[in-house]
């Protein structure tokens, strides 16, 4: 059972990370063929960099599934557009905030599943969920979300945190994806929308 939940989510996660690549490619006006690089890099980049760190096969080399998921929904996402062309930077920023969440959940299990303690798990987890918006939007010509002031890597690490704590804490399997995924997404959107920020620094001034 466990792990169909973990190929599930795995191939969830692949498609809204497809769909957000599609998303910032439209905005930033890619064409063509373009758009499924954009998409692709968006979706399959993080878990590819987490399988090589952990020395195992590429997921969707060993799994073909993966790219169904990402092709599949890069074409519903275009056919979306197409017909409701006024997206609103709202979804994109929803879509791919869940699926960072997602993947980093799926980084988290992964490492775990090939016996790493939980720090190493944690750190995995935040690798796979930005790495991939991190190709983007540098392919975009963005500055990655990574590295600006607004919080990415840390809701990660939050909700990684979070799942750590439930899994030693003995709860149920479910109640770790949950927490991991709530905490995530809640830290996210609440930064985009109340525009918390984490600084390590204080800025000088000049005298």
């Amino acid at each position: 059972m466990t792990s169909d939940y973990f190929h599930f989510l795995n191939l969830i996660g692949v498609a809204f990370f497809a769909v957000a690549g599609t998303l910032l490619g439209y905005e930033k006006k890619v064409g063509g063929f373009g758009i499924v690089v954009v998409a692709s890099v968006t979706a399959l980049g993080g878990g590819s960099l987490r399988d090589l760190l952990l020395n195992e096969p590429v997921f969707w080399v060993a799994d073909q599934a993966y790219l169904y998921s990402t092709y599949g929904a890069t074409i519903i996402a275009i056919i979306f557009i197409r017909y409701l062309p006024h997206v609103s930077n709202y979804y994109f920023l929803l879509i791919d905030t869940v699926g960072m969440a997602i993947f980093n959940i799926v980084g988290i299990e992964k490492s775990l599943i090939e016996g790493t303690g939980m720090l190493i798990a944690i750190t995995m987890g935040t690798t796979t969920g930005i790495f991939g918006g991190l190709i983007r939007d540098v392919i975009c010509r963005e500055v990655p979300s990574v590295m600006r002031g607004e919080m990415y890597a840390s809701a990660c690490v939050a909700g990684g945190l979070a799942y750590g704590a439930l899994f030693y804490f003995g709860a149920p399997y479910i109640w770790c994806i949950l927490g991991s995924l709530f905490t995530t997404v809640f830290l996210r959107m609440g930064a985009l929308h109340w525009d918390w920020q984490l600084k390590f620094f204080k800025k000088r001034y000049r005298q």
